[in-house]
């Protein structure tokens, strides 16, 4: 379980194709600290399982259907990621409950710069819409964000200087992939009232 508070901007440094899946090896000298094999690391939203680490770098397996349902596959050596280690049980929940499971991915559309803030428009998936609501929780290749306005086909975020500096966020441009998770709160109550959900899928870890 995460919180979507990202603790450090990473960089992929290689990305090794294995056929039905990839090898990815990451820089992260704050996430790797006390990181081990089998520990937890969510990049870019997605939770993905430590194989080795070594000299701030750490390296995991992803999956072809990972790869396929995620913004993960668009990855570069060179290409910035959000890293975030799970949240220590009693710690402070700073953001608000992420599995690292992305429920679908979606697109910038558009960067609307202010004086002190931007607010960017990101294009909604099939089927996400009815779980995001105004000042509802979302999170955006694995950070936690309120929204700000939900439409039917997009939804918008306001971003603070600390967002744009030290995530993704700051540099994604329109037409860039962002992976979505949205609140687990909102499925579970929906299949509580029986109203299960219309072409969203499965997510994924």
């Amino acid at each position: 379980m995460f919180t979507g508070i990202v603790e450090e901007l990473g960089e992929v440094v290689s990305v090794e194709n294995l056929g039905d899946s990839s090898l990815f090896r990451l820089r992260g000298p704050i996430v790797t600290e006390d990181a081990k094999h089998g520990d937890s690391i969510a990049v870019n939203g997605v939770c993905l399982t430590v194989v080795e680490t070594a000299d701030g770098e750490f390296t995991a397996d992803v999956m072809a259907e990972s790869l396929k349902r995620s913004s993960l596959g668009a990855l570069v050596p060179g290409s910035r990621v959000n890293l975030e280690r799970p949240m220590a049980l009693g710690g402070r929940l700073g953001g608000h409950l992420v599995q690292g499971h992305v429920d679908g991915t979606g697109t910038v559309l558009e960067r609307i710069p202010g004086e002190h803030w931007e607010i960017v428009k990101i294009g909604l998936p099939a089927g996400l819409s009815r779980y995001v609501v105004d000042k509802g929780s979302i999170t955006v290749d694995g950070i936690s964000l309120t929204v700000v306005e939900a439409g039917d086909e997009h939804f918008t975020v306001s971003l603070i200087p600390t967002t744009l500096e030290l995530t993704t966020l700051g540099i994604k441009q329109p037409g860039d992939p962002v992976n979505l998770e949205v609140d687990v709160l909102a499925k579970y109550v929906e299949r509580l009232l029986g109203t299960p959900a219309r072409g969203t899928g499965e997510s994924i870890a």
